[in-house]
């Protein structure tokens, strides 16, 4: 895993926890020569993980819109800060540039983005891991949701299972990478593959 996007809010939420896990992941990465690809902001978890990465000998990549760069405070000492007409490019250039994803804690477009990343690897558009770092259980209610699509037959087990989550910065990304080296003992079934329901496929 060269580069890895992560998903997080441009607030620093309500405690401190939060931009503490933010910079402990930002400094792995480095730590582990993987570089961020983000939104390319200065505040809040994302602006945390961003200076922790650069802090730490790290590589970042920012994407951003031009519609954003008042609002998020585009940041100034990236390796590279690319500006992105609307957020469908950014979406598409993040996800482009990087090897894998991780969503932090963070507000609609965090879960957006997420959300989005996860429904292209189910249909089969990427085959790189997908992640949550679950910081003050704050995903557990969407996790409860995932098991709940499950068992009433609107999600595969194996769609679960492929989003990847854990409260430890480093388990999450030695579980990610282990992914990404063994992706097709991960991605089964394929959704051209027959079913007994066709249409169970989302």
């Amino acid at each position: 895993m060269q580069r890895l996007c992560v998903f997080c809010g441009s607030s620093s939420g309500a405690i401190p926890q939060y931009s503490e896990a933010a910079r402990a992941l930002g400094a792995s990465m480095a730590a582990r020569g993987i570089d961020l690809v983000y939104g390319g902001a200065s505040i809040g978890l994302m602006g945390a993980i961003a200076d922790a990465v650069l802090d730490n000998g790290g590589k970042v990549h920012g994407v951003i819109p031009e519609h954003l760069q008042q609002f998020e405070i585009s940041h100034q000492n990236l390796t590279e800060l690319i500006i992105v007409k609307d957020m469908h490019e950014r979406k598409a250039a993040m996800a482009s540039m990087s090897d894998g994803f991780i969503a932090m804690p963070g507000g609609i477009g965090t879960l957006e983005e997420l959300i989005e990343i996860c429904t292209w690897q189910q249909l089969g558009l990427h085959s790189k891991s997908t992640g949550i770092l679950n910081i003050n259980n704050y995903y557990d209610k969407l996790l409860d949701f995932i098991n709940h699509a499950v068992d009433q037959q609107f999600l595969r087990p194996q769609h679960q299972s492929n989003l990847l989550h854990h409260t430890d910065p480093n388990q999450l990304l030695d579980s990610m990478i282990h992914f990404n080296e063994n992706t097709e003992s991960f991605l089964t079934e394929k959704l051209q593959k027959k079913t007994e329901n066709p249409d169970f496929y989302t």
